[in-house]
């Protein structure tokens, strides 16, 4: 299943200790299919990648994302890594960003640690979702269903565990934002 994403903006927000297959291959796979993706940090310049527990490349940042605008964007890419995640989920304007995205009903693609921002964004209540098995509780205690799935997909969220599962994460990510295109161009 190929989708085109044409006209497509995603917002990819990452800081330090993401990790590097969960942020460059959803972006190349959205690239492909035409989406405009750009690279939110917190801070300028470049952000170290993870490859699990060790070091990885260093990627290039697009825009602080202090003072980003969501309205610019048609949806939300939301990488993991433990480190990346918790540096994150502290984060207000990273916390105002998903908020307001997600309150557009605007999609949100979201995979392994990076719930805790939409944890600590208090967004996840009445929610069905998976991630990372080391935080389900998180998840659970945050006033979501918790369930240990590749890919599930929930109103305009699609949410995966780890890396193994970035297959299954791409054709949700494809679905969920061909969907927003259609709305987009009505």
């Amino acid at each position: 299943m190929m989708s085109d994403l044409k006209g497509i903006r995603v917002a990819i927000l990452a800081t330090d200790g993401v990790e590097q297959s969960e942020l460059t291959e959803p972006r190349k796979f959205l690239d492909q299919l035409g989406a405009e993706t750009t690279l939110l940090s917190p801070k300028a310049g470049q952000i170290q990648a993870m490859q699990h527990d060790e070091k990885s490349d260093k990627l290039k940042v697009d825009r602080v994302l202090e003072g980003a605008n969501p309205e610019e964007f048609d949806a939300v890419l939301l990488p993991g890594g433990a480190l990346n995640a918790d540096n994150l989920r502290v984060n207000k304007d990273a916390q105002r960003f998903v908020q307001e995205i997600d309150r557009a009903q605007k999609p949100i693609a979201v995979i392994c640690h990076a719930p805790w921002l939409l944890i600590s964004a208090k967004l996840t209540k009445g929610r069905k979702m998976t991630s990372y098995h080391t935080i389900q509780d998180d998840v659970r205690n945050s006033g979501a269903e918790w369930t240990d799935e590749q890919m599930v997909r929930d109103r305009n969220w699609v949410s995966s565990r780890q890396p193994s599962d970035i297959p299954a994460f791409n054709r949700g990510i494809a679905e969920l934002f061909t969907q927003a295109v259609s709305k987009k161009a009505a």
